[in-house]
């Protein structure tokens, strides 16, 4: 056999764990004076600890035993094939591994074995490296030429999110250059499995990309608080982040000004901007306004721009300007725009500059502090959504090549459906600029019916509606998805029936295409959380 196929290898139960003081070593090396040389402090990825790991396993010419491979014991996550392929490693990794094991009979076809050679290998990798002074002797000895063309290709993200029936692997491409859209719909019950979902999805979408080039990003609201809480802090490994991208409106404001900036722009932008973000700050807390007032709203936001000379504005200088639009009398009460402003400024929400990039990195935004349908949580995911809006109109056009376009940055929505009951239009602006700036959207939500808005039909934008366990069952969101009738609507209805936690249902764009075969596909998603 020429090759080994490393598709699928698994991960070994506690690897993650034994690579965490490496992985804290070498940065604590490589963000040195000595290293770094006064350039900005660098993380490293768990797949470039475990490439580090498994390369220098490999060039220790101990003795492999059967035994040392026996004890490891396989988990369900797997090790993904860009800790191979990366700089076109993967025929150096076959051969060493051949060379290392020449004497030792493995089944070089079964996956198992093969996993626990690839496991012991990074094992004995990682106990060679933090020997005393061993790291050193590798950092000052590791050079890179910086003229691999493999290096900087796109990387083809095609997510293994489970398996179909007979332990067929289950695919979601989302970046093949065939693909018209990478948006995802979930819809599942409390207790369907969302979050395990959710995790797994940003678990295959972070570890196909941080190594290469052009790494995928994510921003995720976090509306039951599970991936920002302390206790499941060991989760962000899996997104290779850690607790740093955790923002707590409560602890302290959230790092940049929501509201656009305008210098530069034209006066009738700023008039229409003024018009829907009246409309937004009413819709948030269902504020009932007559006209006056909603023109009074827009107008102050239009003078707001004039103090700043079209710089970002405040919620403070909003309220002052509406405050001075009222007529006179009136400007020591309280009316239902006052009222949402006063919040907005009480709880101190966002800063007035922005200290960080909310496309550059990633970030979870904790929201269980503030009642899932109240104007707080609204206004957080109205205004960061707007924000990520004003930076996705200075970014490029996604970069593509041959087989794959980039994908840049993923917002996530779990509880989508409190942000759906309302014409927000920053989030159909979201959705509308995707393909082309290469960002993407991951909406969750309870029930199907929920993507079925007045003000925009989330299902026809969606590149891949996962069903998962339902309270209830809308006959029409199933025949307007699948465009069935009769026993294939029955059929598809009862296969959602039956759903088990952890399950999915998804179409089956080959049988919709020949008009032959089940027009849906039922997942069971591996478990990651």
């Amino acid at each position: 056999m020429s090759t080994i196929n490393i598709q699928n290898i698994r991960q070994a139960d506690g690897l993650n764990e034994a690579i965490a003081d490496l992985k804290s070593l070498v940065e604590n090396r490589v963000n040195s004076k000595f290293y770094s040389d006064n350039k900005p402090n660098i993380g490293l990825s768990n797949n470039k600890i475990m490439r580090m790991c498994l390369l220098a396993g490999l060039s220790t010419e101990s003795k492999r035993t059967i035994n040392e491979i026996d004890h490891i014991t396989l988990g369900s996550n797997r090790i993904f094939e860009t800790l191979f392929t990366l700089h076109n490693l993967s025929p150096i990794f076959f051969a060493l591994i051949k060379l290392r094991y020449q004497n030792v009979s493995i089944d070089w076809e079964n996956n198992r074995d093969k996993s626990k050679v690839v496991n012991a290998e990074i094992f004995r990798g990682q106990k060679l490296l933090m020997q005393e002074g061993v790291i050193e002797d590798w950092l000052l000895n590791t050079a890179s030429t910086g003229n691999n063309k493999n290096s900087g290709n796109i990387p083809f993200l095609n997510l293994n999110i489970g398996s179909y029936e007979d332990d067929i692997p289950a695919l979601l491409n989302l970046n093949g250059k065939e693909i018209p859209n990478t948006q995802i719909l979930i819809a599942g019950t409390t207790g369907s499995g969302k979050s395990n979902l959710l995790a797994v999805l940003l678990n295959e979408i972070r570890s196909l990309s941080v190594d290469s080039n052009y790494p995928v990003n994510f921003l995720l609201f976090d509306y039951k608080g599970e991936f920002s809480d302390p206790a499941n802090n060991h989760w962000l490994a899996y997104f290779e982040t850690d607790s740093s991208v955790i923002l707590d409106p409560i602890s302290a404001p959230l790092p940049f000004n929501p509201f656009k900036n305008f210098i530069g722009k034209a006066q009738n932008e700023i008039n229409l901007y003024s018009t829907e973000l009246a409309n937004a700050l009413c819709a948030i807390d269902n504020a009932r306004i007559s006209a006056n007032m909603s023109n009074r709203l827009s107008e102050a936001i239009i003078n707001s721009y004039k103090v700043t000379h079209n710089n970002a504005i405040t919620f403070d200088l909003i309220l002052k300007e509406y405050t001075k639009a009222q007529p006179e009398k009136d400007r020591d009460k309280d009316d239902s725009i006052k009222s949402v402003l006063k919040q907005l400024i009480r709880t101190n929400l966002f800063s007035n500059e922005d200290r960080i990039d909310l496309i550059r990195d990633s970030y979870i935004v904790k929201m269980d502090g503030f009642p899932k349908d109240g104007p707080i949580a609204k206004a957080i995911v109205y205004f960061i959504v707007s924000k990520l809006n004003s930076i996705y109109e200075t970014l490029p056009k996604q970069v593509v090549d041959d087989e794959c376009v980039e994908l840049r940055h993923f917002t996530i929505i779990d509880e989508a459906h409190y942000m759906l009951g309302f014409d927000n239009k920053p989030l159909r602006d979201l959705i509308a600029t995707g393909r082309n700036k290469g960002l993407s959207i991951i909406l969750a939500t309870q029930n199907m019916d929920s993507y079925k808005s007045d003000y925009f039909d989330f299902y026809a934008n969606a590149q891949y509606p996962l069903i998962m366990k339902q309270q209830s069952i809308n006959d029409s969101v199933i025949k307007d998805l699948f465009g069935v009738s009769g026993r294939e609507f029955q059929d598809i209805k009862e296969a959602i029936s039956n759903l088990q936690k952890g399950e999915l249902l998804m179409k089956n764009p080959t049988a919709m295409a020949l008009g032959i075969g089940k027009k849906y596909k039922i997942i069971k998603v591996r478990h990651l959380i």
